[in-house]
Parts: C-alpha cells; structure tokens; sequence
C-alpha cells in the first residue's frame, strides 16, 4: 500500500541507480469493449473508491459515504475545480475573438523589450551552483542556469500566434522586426531574461528512468502581463544542458512544426494545453534517425517558443523523492511554490469552508481538506488531469507519450511529440512506433493511463509526508469520479442527448470500431439526423451516407437499428432539431488538426514554402465553424496518410 511505498521511498539511496522505489511493475492494460463506460472505473459513481497496490495498478475499495455528486458540488462551490477559459469543452473554450479583441484594444502593447519579467522559479527555489552543460546528476536542485546555444545561419520566422501575443500583451508588430528570427532561436538573449533548464525525472512505459529534465528546452523566465498573469517562456530545440546526456538539444522542422500547430490546435477545441508564441528556422541542419533504423539523415532544425503559465510536470516532484530523505525537502518546498503561484485558493482554506469527505473506511474515515493544503492540491491535481484526459477522449486525441515527466501538475495537454487525432475509429490506436508492442499508450488506455501517473504523484507527495494514505487514495478516487463525470457529459453534448445513455452510446462506438468510422467527421455530420420516428428506413442513414462507407447489408442492418434508437430518444427531448443541431456543432470540431495535414505543411516547409503552416494555423484556429473554402481540411485522409512517418511516429526529433 502507499504506506509502504512511502516508506521503501524514504529508504532510497541518493545514487542515480538506485530508483527501487519507482520502478513499479507495469500493469497490464489492454483495449477493452465495450468502451469504457467504464470497465475499470467503477460506473457506480456514488461508490467509487480506489487504493494502490505495489504495481501501480488500482483497484475497488470500500464505498465512500458521502455521494459524488455532493462532493463535487462542494468542490466546486469553495473553488477547488480549475477555473480556467480554456478549460470549458467546445467553442466557448477556444478562441474568443471578440472578447479577446474587445479587451485588448484597452491594453497597452509592449515592445520585446518592455515585458514585464519576474523569475520567481529562479529566485524561490535551489538552483544548480554549477553552470557547465557537462551531462551529469544535478542534486539537491530544481534548475540550472544554462544559456541557449544553438547555432544559427540566417534564422526565419516561419509562423506566430496572434492570440498568445495578446496574453504577453505583446505588440503584434514586434514579430515584424528583423531581429526577431534571432531573439527567438536564442542567438540574442531576449532583454529581461533570466535562462535556465529544469531538473525532473519520470516514469517512462511503466519504469523508473532516474533523471530526466529539460534537455533541449531552455526557460527563458517568467513574464507578468497586465492581469498579473504569470507566463513562462521557452525555447524548445535551443541547444544543450546538463541534462541533454548523448542528445544535441535540438529540434527539427518537422517535430517543431507539429508542436506549434498542435499547441494552438488543442487551445481551441478548448482544451487546457501549452501555447506556442512562434516558431524559427535556425537556418542549420540537425541529423536525426526518423525511424530509428540505422539510417539518420540531416533535417532543416527548428525551435518554438512555448508558452505556459508553468512546466511543472509530476517528474519535476519525483525526482526529489526518488534520491531518498535529503532531497524529500524540496518536494515540500516545490509544492509550496506551485500552490503559492498557481493554487493561491489553497492557501487560506479554512474550516469553515467544510471540505471534509468521508471515506467510508471505518471510524477514521474522514479526509478534511481544508487541515491540509497538500492533500486539497493533490485533489485538484487529480481532477484537473481527469478533466484533460475526458477532453481529449471526447475529441479523439491520443498523446502517444503519457510518461510522468509529460503530466503538467496545471492540468495541460504538454510535450507533443508523437500525438495523433482518430481518423477510423480505433481503440487500440496509438500514433507512437515505439508504444507499439504493448500499446500501452493508445487511446483507449489513456484514462487508465492517468490514474496511473495520478498515483506515482500521490505517492511522491506521501513519500515526502505531505498526505497520508486516506488523503492520496481520496485524490486518486477524486479522478476516477471526476473522468467519468466529465467524459458521459462531453458524450452526452457530442450526441445532443437530454440524459446520458450509457447502453446507446456504447453501442454506438462498437459500431464506429467495427466499420473503422471517421471519428470527426461522423460526429459532425449526426447533428444532421431529424428527430422524426416518422422517417423511412430505407432513409435513416441518409445523413451518415459520407462516412458509412462499404458497409454490407448485416452492417446497414446495425446501423438502422441504432439510428432507430438514437432518434427515438431524441424525441423524447422536445428540443428542435435546429437548436440541437447547433448545440452538436459547438463540441463535435468540423476541423481537426490530422497527422497527414500536418504532414502536407512539414513538406512545403522543409523546401522553404510555409504558407501552408500558417493557413493551418487559421483553419485550425476555428475548428468549430463551416469556413467555406476550406472543406479540404475536413476530408477522409488520402491512401498516402497512412504510411509510416505520417500516421505514426517515433519521439524522435
């Protein structure tokens, strides 16, 4: 149990070998049917409770008293849920343009050289006193001073965001200036800057990889814009750190490409994620083997500037914790920074705010957040990354490296590397060459997934003596209830359903995994369907017809049978099918941000065109209206899509 991982954690040698405690034997995870709802969470909401054992994996526990539902009331209404405006699902998430152009004709634009810098990382927590880019072991630090140095010939700007800028309150006409390639690919240190790289470690495919950290992403520090909003930026690709061990510390096109659109991508389909302020050739090659078969080749390199309220990932604490007693301090005062900045409501919690939850454990069975700051961050820790990961299932979108160094303690979809959107509906799908033996991070596995990394975070956290085992096993039920709570109601909205309806909406993805249906595109078109029991059958599948492709009379048959159910519980609704239809349309994207588009724009990219990255970043910047014009990006990936290096990577890059 946690009490026992605790304790073999508090034994552990500082060596960098000596990582016993965090290499947990990797459970077993295979694709399930039907989808879940739920089979490894409990769908019996009410009662979801969830310990650890010594693999990592969860399991059943006795029933908590208290209700999900009054439990999250609570949370919500003393502020516990993440209250961010990229958090909402749907339109209303993405990009506002007229509230954002609304409030930023009021703000004053700022040259490069009047951002506001503060650098509370480097100034509340140890740093390295060393400032060589040697590979080594940095102890008993959360950074190290490092400058960018990554060489340059002639650096370009090759795309930025208009929208990220704002959040600098950056003047969009600073990306005009002909210093700007090199400000951006580190050549000329930004004035104000304060550059470092970032200690961490993690688990990656299930085992304890020791020491980790920012090996070719260099923070440049923190900037404060005119909502005391605190942004960090960084240079991904900018060249080594003592953390880089054999690599270059650089980044290629084709991978910084991806990066960028997808950053922009995920914010506006709403989803909580990392933003991306611009991106530059540096004007030299990198030499990369794409597919890791003896065969490297040199590629245009490239660096994007990323943006994010904070990188802290779960590795940033675990680290700490895995060298043993004399580093378990700084896994206190990392938590103490992350709430002081980035959970300032956990602060002042009193008792009077009431958050204490029955476990239903017996007669010491009560967890009271508000004696203890931790135990209320680990909880929010826990929902917030149970919301991303129901986001991402409503959308289709699969990580394809969910190691515990790429979790971000904010809740933010970070580090894309080989990530990839359904195309034909697939459970098992993973865009990650190198997950391919176990699968282990495909996307139906990735709830489970989640909960995983959930508990190495809990148990650091317990490790450290900053939760107790009630505490921890209430942030990891928290997630279970919070992911499935999220995830019926995003599938409730992407259906237009008055009510969740677990045994349609299974079915309905049981058919979508037998027929490979276009996942986008499908969803997208069922708005189409009339609530009419009146309709012919010979004409229900009218609507679906551009993604029901080559199906035979047994299948058709299916089909039939579950439109027939669909409209006859869209009946029941009362609502019109023009006001559904515009309701489906705001969750279920017309636009998503396919691996073959992006393919399209790496290779005008890499012969000196990018017109085609930035029409991307447009097109993708609503994904959520017709534009007409642009149905091409809408389409079923061509037969070339699905050859390797497009529908499926490996990290390199």
């Amino acid at each position: 149990m946690l009490s026992q991982i605790s304790a073999s954690l508090s034994h552990t040698s500082s060596s960098l070998t000596a990582t016993t405690a965090f290499s947990f034997r990797r459970p077993s995870f295979r694709p399930k049917f039907p989808f879940y709802p739920f089979n490894r969470f409990n769908s019996q909401k009410r009662h979801f409770s969830t310990v650890v054992s010594m693999d990592g994996a969860s399991s059943p526990a006795s029933a908590a008293a208290a209700s999900v539902e009054s439990i999250s009331e609570d949370l919500k209404n003393q502020t516990l849920e993440h209250n961010n405006g990229s958090n909402n699902y749907g339109r209303d998430g993405g990009n506002n343009a007229t509230s954002i152009d609304s409030i930023s004709q009021n703000r004053v634009k700022l040259k490069l050289e009047e951002l506001k810098w503060d650098h509370s990382f480097v100034r509340e927590l140890p740093g390295d006193p060393r400032t060589d880019l040697i590979p080594r072991e940095v102890l008993h630090s959360c950074y190290t001073k490092v400058s960018p140095s990554a060489e340059v010939d002639n650096p370009q700007l090759v795309a930025w965001s208009d929208s990220v800028a704002d959040l600098l309150d950056l003047d969009p006409k600073e990306f005009e200036r002909p210093d700007f390639p090199q400000i951006f690919s580190g050549a000329s240190l930004l004035d104000g800057a304060m550059p470092y790289a970032q200690c961490y470690g993690g688990h990656q495919f299930g085992m304890w990889a020791g020491q980790l950290g920012d090996g070719r992403a260099i923070t440049l520090g923190e900037v404060l814009n005119s909502k005391s909003q605190r942004w960090e930026l960084q240079l991904k690709g900018a060249g080594r750190t003592p953390y880089s061990r054999f690599a270059d510390g650089l980044a290629v096109l084709r991978s910084s490409i991806r990066e960028f659109l997808c950053s922009e991508a995920i914010h506006s389909l709403g989803i909580p994620t990392t933003r991306a302020l611009c991106l530059v050739t540096t004007g030299k090659y990198v030499t990369r083997d794409m597919f890791y078969d003896g065969n490297p080749k040199d590629e245009p390199g490239a660096i994007v500037c990323r943006v994010a309220q904070s990188f802290l990932r779960f590795g940033s604490y675990q680290i700490h914790a895995s060298r043993g007693k004399d580093d378990l301090g700084l896994v206190c005062t990392l938590a103490d920074y992350a709430i002081r900045h980035h959970f300032p409501h956990l602060e002042n919690l009193s008792k009077s705010e009431s958050l204490s939850f029955s476990t239903g454990e017996g007669d010491d069975s009560v967890v009271d957040l508000t004696s203890n700051k931790y135990a209320a961050w680990a909880v929010e820790v826990a929902e917030r990354t149970a919301s991303l990961v129901a986001k991402w299932q409503g959308v289709g979108f699969t990580h394809g490296v969910l190691n515990t160094d790429n979790m971000s303690v904010l809740g933010l979809t970070i580090d894309y590397g080989p990530f990839g959107f359904l195309d034909a509906f697939d459970p098992s799908f993973t865009p990650n060459t190198t997950d391919l033996p176990g699968r282990r991070y495909c996307f139906a596995n990735q709830p489970d997934i989640g909960l995983w990394n959930i508990a190495q975070f809990a148990t650091t956290l317990s490790a450290a003596q900053l939760i107790n085992d009630k505490e921890a096993n209430y942030a990891m039920e928290r997630y279970g209830t919070k992911f499935m709570d999220e995830y019926q109601a995003i599938m409730t909205k992407k259906l237009g359903l008055p009510k969740y309806n677990k045994q349609l909406i299974s079915d309905l993805l049981k058919n979508m995994a037998v027929d490979k249906v276009d996942y986008t595109n499908f969803f997208r078109l069922l708005s189409n369907i009339k609530a009419d029991p009146t309709i012919q059958e010979d004409e229900l599948l009218i609507p679906l017809k551009a993604v029901l492709l080559d199906i035979g009379k047994e299948r058709k048959d299916a089909w039939t049978n579950w439109v027939k159910s669909y409209i006859q519980e869209l009946s029941a609704s009362g609502i019109s099918d023009e006001d559904r239809k515009t309701s489906m349309d705001s969750v279920n994207p017309k636009y998503i941000l396919r691996n073959y588009l992006c393919q399209s724009a790496i290779d005008a990219a890499e012969q000196g065109d990018f017109e085609e990255v930035r029409r991307l970043l447009k097109v993708m910047g609503r994904p959520y209206d017709e534009q007409p014009g642009m149905e091409k990006y809408a389409r079923l990936p061509p037969a070339w899509a699905y050859r390797p290096g497009v529908c499926m990577l490996s990290c390199s890059s």
